[in-house]
């Protein structure tokens, strides 16, 4: 891909920072920043890999450096050990960090709906059936809200489950039968093992109770939210500007994210974009809104009896800080 003058692109995204409502100063902070990943490198991420190869980044003075997690369990520890800027996490894994005393905010939705899933082998009719079989894991704390959440919505005791570790594996561990069933999510996973098996069985979560909340978060420190508020907003405004080419030009997202990383295939990539892309701004006034409302609802549901995993409620107004999205119609 050619990346765009810079100059062309400083003028197309310059009124964002004039049009944020964090603060007033607009000053381009000129520094590097690290970006980890929730997850391998996959369709749900072309935005960002877009606004990198398009230079939205640079045209606002940030040059982002994007990271892919080596386990499971990255992200909140190099995000508190200030060794990343910036990380995607599930947002229930920000609300079990923020439980643990992890000072961490998130400031802009990557999609708008729920991602989590149970994928199963063709002979799993209905959740209930993982009673006393083996179901996959990949050891982050969420797992456990999915698993019981469509589990215990299918009637099933999640009890009975045998949870067995496989980190990233779901693909693999499904095809050879290693497990009945994995937790992924159906936009990434679920998209490769139903065109590799299409017998597969996708439970998702919105399925089985769960409201439409943002399943991906981006997530910075408190300090980092203090110490360089023109970071964060510059950051998310490359970030929304590449989401929005996206959705304009699909195919040139695709071909974004597979000139920077190794192993994916076009038709794998463009299938996961077709089942993703309406997630990024379903509902949502703008890419990226931090809905108050569905953010409480995601909360009511989270703390309900029977998928209760942190022993206090969230407070919503601390955990998120959505005035560094830049507001829909700013072109």
């Amino acid at each position: 891909m050619t990346r765009w003058p810079l100059i062309v692109i400083a003028l197309a995204v310059s009124i964002v920072l004039a049009g944020c409502g964090a603060a007033s100063d607009v000053r381009a902070p000129n520094r590097d920043a690290t970006l980890l990943l929730d997850f391998r490198p996959n369709a749900v991420h072309t935005g960002i890999y877009m606004a990198v190869d398009r230079g939205f980044d640079t045209a606002l003075g940030v040059t982002l450096r994007i990271r892919v997690p080596s386990s499971s369990s990255d992200a909140v520890k190099l995000l508190v050990a200030r060794r990343t800027d910036f990380a995607i996490l599930d947002i229930n894994d920000l609300a079990i960090a923020r439980e643990r005393g992890r000072d961490l905010v998130g400031v802009m939705a990557i999609v708008q709906q729920p991602l989590a899933s149970i994928i199963a082998q063709p002979s799993i009719r209905t959740p209930r059936d993982l009673e006393g079989k083996r179901v996959g894991v990949t050891g982050l704390p969420s797992d456990d809200v999915v698993l019981r959440s469509i589990v215990a919505g299918a009637g099933g005791d999640p009890t009975k489950v045998r949870k067995t570790m496989i980190g990233f594996g779901a693909v693999h561990s499904l095809l050879t039968r290693r497990v009945a069933g994995a937790t992924a999510f159906w936009n990434a996973e679920g998209v490769v093992l139903k065109a590799r098996r299409p017998g597969m069985r996708v439970f998702r979560v919105d399925d089985y109770g769960g409201p439409s909340y943002p399943e991906l978060v981006l997530c910075v420190t408190r300090e980092t939210l203090q110490d360089s508020p023109a970071l964060v907003r510059a950051t998310v405004a490359a970030i929304s500007r590449g989401y929005e080419e996206v959705i304009s030009d699909p195919e040139n997202g695709v071909s974004s994210l597979l000139d920077a990383t190794t192993g994916l295939k076009r038709k794998d990539v463009q299938r996961q974009l077709d089942a993703v892309s309406p997630s990024f701004t379903a509902g949502a006034r703008a890419f990226g809104e931090l809905d108050p409302a569905r953010l409480r609802a995601w909360a009511r549901w989270r703390w309900g009896k029977r998928r209760r995993i942190v022993t206090r409620e969230l407070n919503v107004a601390r955990a998120f800080d959505g005035r560094y999205v830049p507001p829909a119609g700013r072109d």
